[in-house]
């Protein structure tokens, strides 16, 4: 169960309790649930019973204790407690089985993991100013809400694109459904302006980079358009987030040679430990190097074999890392459109791809040496492959391609 499943398990639990009109109270547009905190009881935990409680006319300990006996028996739900004032806290099922069920989401959604019904029903306009930037972030805004079921028109002030740049507008991906003056309802997309017209972007940085550079930075920043956003290297976030997709398909069609495929198991066994602490390089973004014909490019890291030092179940660094932004990503994608920036999902993005690394250099989803293909293989080229499908995903909401070799 991922936190948005969560999420909409008890928020069904509240319409379940008003339905039997146990519970009086206006059922919310959403319930928001958060990852425990440090020394809390559970792995998430929710105020939504104290968020009721007024309306309610009841206690909230006593709110909680409906929502409880309504949330405990769902599927993927180990233990419910009431703690503090009427705090929910929930306990997941067995650690294995959440995990199977976040990469069981991913492989079954594709790049639509994440993607909901949250806001189906609402119908929005956005407005923006006659820059590129502004441009820009409405079609990724526009891309987030449709994303989770709106319907969304954006408007572009005046009579047409920038002078002249109808065309490269166009190739940045922009099309506004109307220009002319907003009316007092539309959303404005205002954010601080790129100081560039689009044609001089896509001639210095190329469509990807540039909606990079315009969207990677929160709205009220300015934003970095500089050539770091060419460099191939780990310092330029967007050859990172891409080149970790990259390295994900490289690894399937690697496995596929080899003669087995991903399959996610209880567990993800047995990962190289301490490979990272002998190499320099390690969590770096490789320079290029010689390879044999038809081989693929070497792995992120070291080239040479690690000694293995036991076990690394995936409840465990650095896969849990990972599994944990991934269960995260449908969260994300919704706070994202919510709140009309899509620069969370490019951090999101960056996240994901730090995590995979250290995933990849710790726990190697392909056999090194004279290593035969096992079950932690498998089972660890499960996890990589459902990285490399959120990573996809993300960079196709932000408008950006995902190139399956770099």
């Amino acid at each position: 169960m991922t936190p948005a499943d969560l999420s909409r398990t008890v928020l069904h639990a509240v319409r379940r309790a008003v339905d039997e009109d146990v519970l009086r109270a206006p059922v919310p547009a959403r319930v928001r649930v958060e990852r425990t905190r440090p020394g809390g009881s559970g792995d998430y935990a929710c105020a939504v019973a104290l968020q009721l409680a007024g309306e309610a006319g009841l206690p909230a300990l006593e709110v909680a204790r409906i929502l409880r006996e309504r949330v405990a028996a769902e599927p993927g739900i180990g233990r419910v407690e009431v703690t503090g004032p009427g705090f929910l806290s929930f306990t997941l099922d067995a650690p294995a089985d959440r995990d199977r069920a976040v990469l069981d989401a991913v492989r079954e959604r594709g790049l639509a993991y994440g993607h909901g019904d949250a806001l189906r029903g609402e119908t929005l306009r956005l407005h923006h100013a006659r820059e590129v930037r502004a441009a820009v972030t409405a079609d990724a805004v526009r891309r987030l809400l449709t994303a989770q079921g709106a319907r969304v028109r954006v408007g572009c002030e005046g009579a047409g694109a920038e002078a002249g740049a109808e065309d490269a507008w166009a190739r940045l991906g922009v099309r506004p459904d109307a220009y002319g003056p907003g009316a007092p309802e539309d959303a404005v997309i205002r954010p601080v302006p790129a100081g560039a017209g689009g044609a001089e972007l896509l001639a210095r940085l190329g469509p990807d980079a540039a909606r990079w550079g315009l969207l990677r930075s929160a709205a009220h920043d300015r934003a970095p358009l500089g050539p770091d956003l060419l460099v191939q290297g780990e310092a330029n976030p967007l050859f990172r987030v891409r080149y970790a997709y990259a390295r994900t398909r490289a690894l399937t069609r690697n496995a596929a040679a080899l003669g087995f495929t991903a399959e996610a198991e209880g567990v993800a066994p047995a990962g190289p430990g301490t490979g990272r602490d002998s190499d320099p390089y390690a969590g770096s973004v490789p320079s290029a190097e010689p390879v044999a014909a038809g081989a693929e490019p070497p792995a992120h890291g070291s080239p040479e074999p690690a000694p293995h030092a036991g076990p690394v179940p995936y409840g465990e660094p650095p896969a849990r890392a990972l599994l944990d932004l991934l269960a995260d990503h449908p969260g994300v994608l919704l706070a994202a459109a919510r709140h009309r920036a899509p620069d969370r999902v490019a951090r999101q993005l960056e996240a994901v791809a730090h995590a995979f690394f250290d995933f990849h250099d710790s726990c190697p989803p392909l056999p090194m040496g004279d290593e035969k293909p096992s079950a932690a293989h498998r089972s660890r080229l499960a996890l990589a492959d459902a990285a490399g499908t959120v990573l996809a995903g993300g960079l196709s909401l932000l408008g950006i391609s995902a190139p399956a070799h770099l």
